[in-house]
């Protein structure tokens, strides 16, 4: 973590005590793109990998990847322009397929550890958006 500090500018007064309660370094690089550093199984991480699946990407290339629906709480969580441009294109192409509850009550407490209060309601308008329910 002190690597890591040296590097780059923390995003809160006391970075070490909140990583250390919310298992997450929030960092800002030299261009101003925060970074959010999870630092060891989240609960929500350790659930991701026991939904992940294998998919082959090409005749001998297997790739092991997450749902769909916890690459939504990613990219909400990421928060990023491309990464909300990312979420409404998964809303569209997944649309039923979804577990719209499962995604919001594994977002909400993620986003109060990383103490943005408008990442649920901006994931909720897209909801909304593709008349999905929740």
């Amino acid at each position: 973590m002190d690597a890591l500090l040296a590097r780059f500018q923390a995003r809160n007064p006391q970075p070490k005590q909140f990583a250390a309660r919310a298992r997450v370094l929030l960092l800002l690089y030299d261009n101003g793109v925060p970074i959010d550093v999870a630092l060891g199984a989240l609960d929500f991480e350790e659930r991701a990998i026991e939904r992940g699946s294998w998919w082959e990407a090409r005749p001998g290339i297997r790739l092991f990847t997450c749902s769909a629906d916890d690459l939504v709480v990613y990219k909400a969580f990421a928060a990023r322009d491309r990464d909300w441009s990312d979420v409404d294109r998964i809303l569209a192409v997944q649309r039923e397929r979804l577990k719209i509850d499962q995604i919001l009550a594994e977002l909400r407490p993620l986003a109060e550890l990383k103490e943005d209060a408008a990442i649920v309601p901006r994931l909720e308008r897209l909801i909304r958006k593709h008349g999905l329910g929740a």
